[in-house]
């Protein structure tokens, strides 16, 4: 499960999240076919703490709970949720046994979300500056996979560690 995914289809048009946004918010989150703006609101949000902060307050119970759901319905003995905005509380909340992050050097991520998604340099360091640090995440994760080289290397080290922890024979 992907936990940006869950975001999007909770923003779609006629979905209660999206309601709420357009309460709280108004209007200006909708772009002119009435869906959710997320180039504006993004914009707004990396650029206001108290913007992003009621965002989340909104849009974090939607996703948390279509993410229980699909958790209850899910049929594997092995459950993997990508959740950026990884926090804590999200143990019990998920009934998480395990957290893995993917982690790199906070000039890579720029570099990375500037070249390959579109965002100048000004958004991708206002975006990370509104997360915790490597530091931060290390000290509440139980592995750190680091993820400076290719992605078919990035592939390797996640296949090294599903072998190490018993989920992937081999």
């Amino acid at each position: 499960m992907d936990a940006d995914v869950v975001a999007r289809r909770i923003t779609e048009s006629g979905q209660p999240a999206l309601r709420v946004l357009r309460d709280a918010f108004g209007d200006a989150v909708l772009d002119e076919n009435g869906h959710f703006d997320r180039v504006f609101v993004a914009d707004v949000v990396f650029h206001d703490v108290t913007a992003l902060r009621r965002l989340n307050q909104i849009t974090h119970v939607y996703i948390g709970a279509e993410i229980s759901r699909e958790v209850e319905a899910a049929s594997g003995a092995v459950v993997f949720i990508a959740l950026p905005l990884f926090r804590p509380e999200h143990r019990p909340i998920f009934n998480i046994d395990e957290v893995w992050a993917v982690q790199v050097a906070p000039e890579t991520a720029i570099d990375r979300l500037v070249r390959y998604r579109g965002f100048s340099e000004d958004d991708a360091r206002a975006r990370l500056a509104n997360q915790m640090s490597n530091e931060e995440r290390e000290s509440i994760v139980d592995r750190v996979l680091w993820n400076e080289g290719s992605l078919d290397e990035l592939h390797q080290r996640l296949d090294d560690a599903l072998r190490e922890s018993g989920i992937a024979g081999g």
